[in-house]
């Protein structure tokens, strides 16, 4: 009995280790270090600002670039707000208390791919939480007037 537990064992690794390494390569670096990675692309559209920000972006992070009038610092700001565990782009929460106050009838839509997961944030100045959400995202959002 012990025999044949050893002699199993035995073929069992002689088994494993004649597997081919291809699984483990595919995952492993790329060859060429100037190969490119992911980059971080994200849609703006913003509406009724009252400001210079009107329109539709598009923003690229890791390399920087796009049509973003402040790219560099949009991405600066979006990389300072990314924190492990939060979505820089998360809603307000259903139960937070906002102040009741308007900040005008600004409104933005953020989609596209930040670190390697989707966006399809909306955003808006209904009331103080909504602001300070915005506010929060200059100047990948602009300031409004």
């Amino acid at each position: 009995m012990l025999r044949r537990l050893v002699l199993t064992a035995a073929a069992s690794v002689a088994a494993l280790s004649a597997l081919p390494l291809l699984p483990v390569a595919a995952h492993a670096a790329p060859s060429h270090p100037s190969a490119p990675g992911p980059t971080d692309r994200l849609t703006i559209t913003v509406s009724d600002s009252g400001g210079d920000g009107e329109g539709t972006y598009v923003l690229k992070c890791h390399p920087t670039g796009g049509t973003h009038p402040a790219a560099a610092k949009a991405c600066a700001r979006l990389d300072e707000v990314t924190v492990y565990g939060t979505d820089p782009f998360a809603p307000v929460p259903t139960d937070r208390m906002c102040t009741m106050q308007y900040g005008g009838p600004a409104t933005a839509r953020i989609t596209g791919t930040w670190q390697g997961r989707p966006v399809d944030a909306t955003y808006n100045r209904g009331n103080g939480c909504e602001i300070s959400r915005w506010d929060r995202m200059a100047p990948v959002l602009p300031h409004t007037s």
